[in-house]
């Protein structure tokens, strides 16, 4: 399967709610997904470890021409630099927690499967 979520920073320290590492992936249909994991309480002193899947609300992607694009000047189409995807105040919307993946590798697996979805609609 050819990967087709495009990688495209990843951060060992986020502003996001979590201690592990963020990857955010441009995708085919022009949204940037990003990909974190965070402890959940499983029972009473006994945690587990979830993957969250995001959509950026504050930019988009040009995939063709692999460059970011601010939402907010979105009529200019003013590329930024990979690094402004992760900021305080940063707005996500969460799309799906998986409780069954173990690391990122699986996570991306996952979300090529979703791209791949993505590309046979566009």
């Amino acid at each position: 399967m050819k990967a087709l979520a495009k990688l495209i920073h990843q951060t060992p320290a986020s502003y996001l709610p979590t201690v592990f590492p963020a990857h955010y992936y441009g995708m085919p249909n022009g949204k940037i997904y990003l990909v974190f994991s965070r402890f959940y309480e499983m029972a009473f002193g006994q945690s587990g470890l979830e993957f969250v899947f995001a959509e950026h609300n504050d930019f988009s992607f040009d995939y063709d021409n692999n460059k970011i694009l601010n939402k907010e000047n979105d009529t200019h189409k003013v590329p930024v630099f990979v690094e402004d995807v992760d900021r305080p105040g940063t707005k996500i919307r969460i799309l799906s927690v998986n409780r069954s993946l173990n690391s990122y590798g699986e996570a991306q697996i996952f979300l090529n499967g979703e791209a791949q979805k993505m590309k046979q609609y566009t």
